[in-house]
């Protein structure tokens, strides 16, 4: 039986008036691929900041690996194994593609297994991360300012600069949004090789048809609340999901 690596307990998170994640919890096993899901403002990347430290909770613990990691700070996260990705990416726009891959590198998790590896070395491994993410490496394109990139190229920098951190576990928050169609089909063979990998994944997604190829497990939060947990199959068939979603277009299955 695989262990648990991460554990949600009573997670709760108010704004105002709001209570934007409302006794929240589940867990996570090593090598599990679980989809959270739900309609626009139903609390999954207040969820996913509550975990990640972005976001200070109101009450509920979260841990990893056994260890209390409640409140500690993002970098502190990260460098303990949590990579995520943003809704929004948020690349070193003045830096070109490959060095916002080096800058991942160049934390202390990574160099402890690179045993202060050189610049130059960094700046090889990064290209091989773009180019597992789909740049082409005897372009220009790697080389080019974060600026200058088309968006789907940003977001999957996000996951090349994720994938640099060599984590446990991967958060990808809503990783296809914005993605022309041959992106997202591209981009879903590399989620694909990190599932048949054995990679532990915890993914935020809108595209329903997508997610449910690759998920093993799919939470749905309505409201901050947990409605339902199962697998793909039950979630779409569930009618309290379906009605969480009317109004919303989408499909289920």
């Amino acid at each position: 039986m695989k262990r648990d690596l991460l554990k949600v307990v009573n997670l709760t998170k108010s704004f105002g008036g709001v209570r934007a994640v409302d006794e929240v919890s589940f867990e996570v096993a090593e090598g599990e691929f679980l989809g959270l899901i739900g309609p626009n403002g139903s609390g999954k990347t207040t969820t996913v900041n509550l975990i990640t430290g972005y976001v200070k909770s109101d009450k509920g613990k979260v841990f990893f690996k056994g260890k209390d990691i409640t409140g500690k700070a993002p970098y502190a996260i990260a460098n303990i194994g949590i990579a995520r990705s943003f809704q929004m990416v948020r690349p070193l726009y003045q830096l070109p593609a490959f060095k916002n891959i080096v800058v991942a590198l160049r934390s202390p998790r990574v160099m402890k297994e690179i045993r202060g590896g050189k610049y130059g070395e960094l700046d090889d491994i990064a290209i091989d991360l773009l180019e597992d993410v789909g740049f082409e490496r005897d372009s220009f394109v790697p080389y080019k300012l974060a600026s200058a990139l088309p968006h789907g190229y940003l977001k999957r920098m996000e996951l090349a600069r994720c994938m640099a951190l060599r984590p446990d576990l991967y958060i990808l928050d809503e990783l296809f949004s914005g993605m022309s169609m041959s992106e997202v089909a591209a981009t879903m063979f590399i989620i694909e090789k990190m599932k048949q990998g054995g990679k532990t994944v915890i993914m935020i997604e809108h595209r329903l048809r997508e997610l449910f190829r690759v998920a093993d497990r799919v939470l749905v939060l309505n409201f901050g609340r947990k409605i339902a947990e199962g697998t793909p199959k039950e979630i779409s068939e569930s009618n309290e999901v379906k009605k969480a979603y009317i109004g919303v277009e989408v499909e289920l299955a």
